[in-house]
């Protein structure tokens, strides 16, 4: 008779096999990105500043006027394509930004990326109406080597008021495009490449709707990089709450099913005869 021990291995958990966090990006994952991204604010605010200083506006603007006015104030493609157009352009965009929010059309995307790109674009198309409501800037059209009354006042001249009718800065139309700087900051997490492909389309249409006020009469090159500036930076103050984890799972972050580990199996020693 031959005794021999055979015995069995006890299997612990798998590593692998353990669920992955639920919800959307840490906060400290999405820094790097802001910091290029603050860089960004600050060299635009840089560039203006010098701009400004510079007093680079006026002499832009009369490459475009004469003492009747703006010939293309009310052309088709300034005043028709580009102005009238683009505020349908703004509507669709909008629009698809609820959608999005209600129903995902990008399913990689957390319930507060896409909510906080409405909230943003929001806020934004309503803070800089806001600002022109206060300003006591006129627009190029209204200057009097143009045709109207007023003269020309840096806009940083507070409370100089330079007698026209003002409330033209920054632009307003400009918003229309950079407040959907939104796209690139909900896209950017989950679809990078979508996002650089929304960021560089919206930078496109607010240069070309600022050309069209620009050569219309209705604004300086100042306002419609100011637009650009303040729709930026807000979307980067913005930035880090649509990136942190939501509390719970959203519907578009699939629930992963707990793992329970295998409880160990005992030894055993069978004889055989």
């Amino acid at each position: 008779m031959k005794n021999h021990s055979l015995s069995d291995v006890s299997a612990g958990p798998d590593a692998a096999a353990m669920p992955a966090p639920v919800g959307g990006v840490p906060f400290l994952t999405a820094l790097p990105r802001t910091g290029r991204a603050i860089a960004v604010a600050l060299l635009g605010l840089a560039v203006l500043a010098l701009w400004d200083l510079a007093g680079w506006d006026l002499a832009v603007v009369r490459l475009f006027g004469r003492v009747d006015g703006f010939a293309l104030r009310e052309y088709w493609l300034t005043s028709g394509v580009l102005h009238v157009g683009g505020r349908w352009v703004a509507t669709g965009l909008a629009v698809v930004l609820l959608v999005n929010a209600v129903r995902p059309l990008w399913p990689g995307l957390t319930r507060r990326e896409r909510w906080g790109a409405v909230a943003l674009t929001t806020i934004s198309l309503l803070l800089i109406p806001m600002i022109k409501q206060g300003s006591t800037t006129s627009c190029p059209w209204d200057l009097a080597e143009f045709g109207g009354t007023a003269r020309y006042v840096s806009h940083w001249s507070f409370g100089v008021l330079d007698g026209g009718p003002g409330h033209c800065f920054p632009s307003g139309h400009a918003s229309s495009a950079f407040a959907f700087f939104s796209f690139y900051f909900m896209l950017r997490r989950a679809y990078p490449r979508q996002a650089r492909a929304a960021l560089t389309g919206v930078m496109m249409l607010g240069c070309l709707y600022g050309f069209a006020q620009l050569a219309r009469g209705a604004h300086y090159p100042s306002h419609t990089m100011w637009t650009a500036w303040i729709c930026w930076t807000l979307a980067v103050a913005a930035a880090p709450f649509m990136s942190v984890a939501p509390a719970g799972p959203s519907a578009a972050d699939p629930v992963q099913p707990p793992v329970t580990p295998a409880a160990p199996v005992a030894h055993a020693d069978v004889a055989v005869s």
